[in-house]
């Protein structure tokens, strides 16, 4: 993944937080699945689960948006998981916004869901831009770390670790799996200055058992 572009809305909630994002209730399933039905629900539906015309992401005008414009904590709360899940089942590929929670963060970006932080001038700029519907495209340069639409152009910062990850298509794991040569040679050379501890926990319990 080098770009994303697309349409973008804006939610001006602040400390905009992950039962918001996804309510308890949408949490019973123990896999991923039927969380986009969960995304933000009691913003989107009301108290008879009917939809709510006021909620920008049920107006005919912003369907298929890919990109959330937030107020500053967004993703605040409870460290689940399932908010990201359900932002990326919704088509959410990015989310912009002036900062956001620290579980929250690692947890998008090592889903694959991007995170942009801009100064809030320019998160302002850009909720105007979202709220015309006419002009809400905005496009995001991974590899440049740029982001434009109609009325901002800014770069950003992506620790180098994250913005590898997306270029490559790796999560934390394929990254990690990208050093295992220099992870074996260490473990070579390792075992080779300590040979007593190798397989310590093994021997152990093969002696226990003999007893």
């Amino acid at each position: 993944m080098t770009t994303i572009e697309g349409r973008a809305a804006a939610l001006r909630i602040e400390n905009l937080d992950t039962d918001q994002i996804m309510p308890k209730q949408f949490l019973r399933g123990i896999d991923k699945r039927g969380l986009k039905e969960g995304l933000l629900y009691d913003l989107r539906f009301d108290a008879q689960g009917r939809p709510r015309p006021d909620c920008v992401l049920n107006q005919p005008a912003y369907a298929g948006v890919e990109i959330l414009v937030g107020g500053s904590n967004f993703g605040c709360g409870s460290s689940r998981e399932h908010a990201v899940w359900g932002l990326q089942q919704f088509g959410i590929r990015a989310v912009v916004a002036p900062s956001y929670a620290e579980i929250f963060h690692s947890n998008a970006m090592n889903n694959g869901l991007l995170l942009v932080t801009l100064p809030q001038a320019d998160i302002e700029r850009l909720m105007a831009d979202a709220e015309d519907a006419a002009h809400n495209e905005v496009a995001i340069d991974i590899a440049a770390q740029t982001l434009r639409s109609r009325s901002v152009q800014a770069g950003f910062d992506l620790l180098p670790r994250h913005r590898r990850m997306f270029l490559e298509g790796l999560d934390s794991i394929g990254l990690s799996l990208t050093y295992q040569q220099q992870i074996e040679a260490f473990a070579q050379q390792h075992w080779a200055r300590r040979p007593w501890l190798r397989d310590v926990a093994a021997l152990t319990q093969q002696r226990l058992a003999l007893r």
